[in-house]
């Protein structure tokens, strides 16, 4: 199954596509708003400004399993991400990213293994994927990995479609 073909909620709960993304690169993030790593939005935000016009963009998806770091209605997130960091990418509607409730996205995203070779589930906030123009998982990247690292960085030239 393609990443393309799951069914994914904006935000705000109504229907959106990760099809709309199809001929970009997509760094596919699962975000908390009260976690010691949330200053990372400033780097997310960061790089979709700056890849936007290269066929780039940060997809955020909320989820409130590691520590009860994202407790708000889509609405706050919205307002807080808006209005703290600026946040102008696709949010995603809130989601579990690991256990029987797990995203269908997440189902998918966490066959794909880290520079170690790790796979499997979500380890916190701010876990990374790196897709593709086509809808490949070419990198993961730990939370604690920066959005604007080197390593990050070089992975999105690296399959930047313009």
């Amino acid at each position: 199954m393609s990443i393309y073909d799951i069914p994914v909620r904006a935000l705000d709960g109504s229907p959106a596509s990760l099809g709309d993304h199809r001929d970009q690169a997509m760094l596919i993030v699962n975000v908390a708003s009260r976690c010691g790593l949330t200053p990372q939005y400033a780097g997310l935000e960061a790089l979709h400004e700056r890849y936007a016009a290269r066929g780039f963009t940060v997809v955020g998806m909320p989820c409130n399993q590691f520590g009860g770091q994202e407790p708000g209605t889509g609405d706050d997130i919205a307002e807080f991400c808006s209005t703290t960091y600026g946040v102008t990418f696709p949010m995603l509607e809130k989601a579990d990213v690991n256990g029987d409730d797990r995203h269908p996205l997440y189902e998918v995203l966490t066959t794909n293994a880290d520079a170690d070779g790790e796979a499997g589930d979500i380890q916190w906030n701010f876990e990374k994927f790196l897709v593709a123009p086509g809808g490949d998982v070419v990198a993961r990247f730990r939370p604690r990995t920066e959005p604007e690292s080197d390593e990050v960085v070089a992975a999105i030239e690296g399959v930047l479609p313009r």
